[in-house]
């Protein structure tokens, strides 16, 4: 190693090197195997720890995906298909209320027209008018 230092490249030549996949396999089992550290292989080959752990990442055996865990206790799962049943049953109980509501609105509806007379009040401003009060003094 002590030759090395008259072999040194210029940035712009490390940078334009390529490394084939072959030899970043090689490195990257020595690596998981531990005969070599990250910091060896940066200052041997001259080659960032970036592209070290870009290396790791790409070919390495003991790097899984990330998998989100979602762990869920006994009693959560019990809460939670309570409080769907719960929902369950008030959207039930609000669609019989509207049935409700719009039967009442339709018997009004039919009143009105069978006896002739105004059940519900409606209110405008030509009523308003009509009983006497004035809008604009």
């Amino acid at each position: 190693m002590a030759n090395r230092t008259k072999y040194k490249q210029s940035v712009s030549e490390r940078r334009s090197r390529r490394f084939s996949d072959n030899f970043k396999i090689e490195k990257v089992r020595e690596l998981e195997k531990g005969k070599v550290s990250i910091s060896e292989l940066v200052q041997q080959y001259e080659v960032s720890s970036t592209n070290i752990y870009r290396w790791l990442r790409k070919f390495g055996t003991n790097q899984t995906k990330k998998e989100r865990v979602i762990v869920e206790i006994d009693s959560d799962t019990k809460q939670l298909l309570e409080l769907k049943k719960k929902v369950a049953e008030l959207e039930r109980i609000i669609g019989q209320k509207q049935v409700l509501l719009d039967f009442k609105d339709k018997m009004i509806d039919l009143a009105e027209q069978t006896y002739g007379v105004d059940i519900k009040k409606k209110y405008s401003t030509e009523q308003s008018n009509s009983t006497g009060i004035n809008e604009n003094p």
